[in-house]
């Protein structure tokens, strides 16, 4: 898709964690990127902290992907060449509490996406899966693995629509539908003007952290110290969230392949809660209080990603380290203490 390189993609989600930050990486390559965003768990103030960054304003569509008619005209205004998919509701454990507002949302909601590209001519699909759709595996989870065994709503929605994808390729030969599945996406932009902005408590492990570091939460809770794992915490694979966005721009350079490919963005190394602590503490000079509890009902010993197909097949090869994580993430939280809500 190189030669395409100064056309447009339209990012559904874009204004969110992942979305803003695959933004900056694909304007970075000479894309043009479309936002479209509901705002119902992103912030407006991303917009102009995109802007500081590239130094030119980011195109938005305030929409909701629920509405057909509003995405065709979107479609119609920007003529894109792809579509990004990120839009979604994504905290595993509302999803246990509102399960039909995840059905309802992330599944209908791709439902209009993938109609709307069928009806206006757009071919080439990058979605953003999860690594829950693999469910409980002892082993680096790897592609050809079977799915449908997630363990939550959140993670059903994914495997249905993973499901629904391979089918609306299967019909349609021309489409190129590149499925990604993320693993524990952390840190932030190197500036510092855009990251991770949780609304209420934090579900993901860094944010907790730094918000405990700042004074917002009191304290850590580690579900778990006696997992069969080196150090008896959960051990999870964590990749840089710039790295994450890197690897959308080299799906997008395959994107011209027609069918359906599925890679893991991950590193193939897992860290422990401990060791994310301890790493944190070491990069940045703060220390983090945190007590252990309980292991929460769900959760597995260890998740980590078989990533050879990705470094194979798209040359994409995270750059990013574990201490640059934490110390990306600490930048982003010192900056922006409450987040996109900080006063102007």
């Amino acid at each position: 898709m190189a030669e395409k390189a100064h056309k447009r993609i339209i990012i559904f989600g874009g204004a969110g964690y992942l979305g803003s930050h695959t933004v900056v990486s694909l304007a970075e390559h000479g894309f043009e990127p479309i936002i479209v965003d509901n705002f119902s768990n992103s912030h407006p103030k991303v917009l102009d902290k995109l802007a500081q960054i590239l130094g030119k304003e980011v195109k938005c569509e305030q929409a909701d992907i629920r509405n057909y008619q509003r995405i065709c005209k979107i479609f119609d205004v920007y003529k894109p060449v792809g579509v990004i998919h990120f839009a979604g509701l994504k905290a595993i454990g509302e999803s246990v509490k509102t399960p039909l507002d995840y059905y309802e949302n992330n599944v209908s909601g791709t439902l209009n996406i993938l109609r709307a590209m069928t009806a206006k001519g757009v071919h080439s699909l990058i979605f953003s899966s999860s690594a829950t759709v693999y469910g409980p595996v002892s082993e680096p989870a790897h592609e050809k693995m079977p799915i449908g065994n997630a363990t939550n709503p959140y993670g059903w929605t994914k495997v249905h629509i993973e499901q629904i994808i391979q089918d609306w390729a299967k019909a349609n030969p021309q489409v190129s539908a590149t499925i990604l599945r993320y693993f524990n996406p952390i840190g932030a932009h190197p500036s510092g003007l855009i990251g991770e902005n949780p609304s209420g408590i934090p579900n993901n492990l860094l944010p907790f952290i730094t918000q405990v570091v700042t004074g917002r939460l009191a304290e850590l809770k580690v579900f778990g110290g006696d997992y069969d794992t080196p150090d008896g915490t959960a051990v999870r694979d964590y990749l840089h969230v710039v790295d994450l966005a890197n690897g959308h721009v080299a799906a997008l350079k395959k994107a011209e392949t027609p069918g359906v490919h599925i890679y893991n963005l991950g590193t193939g190394r897992g860290y422990s809660v401990k060791e994310v602590i301890e790493t944190f503490e070491r990069a940045t000079g703060k220390k983090v209080a945190h007590s252990y509890v309980d292991r929460r009902p769900g959760d597995l010993p260890k998740v980590i990603a078989d990533t050879l197909k990705a470094s194979r097949e798209l040359d994409w090869h995270p750059q990013f380290d574990l201490h640059e994580m934490c110390k990306d993430a600490w930048r982003w939280q010192e900056m922006n203490p409450h987040g996109y809500n900080e006063p102007a």
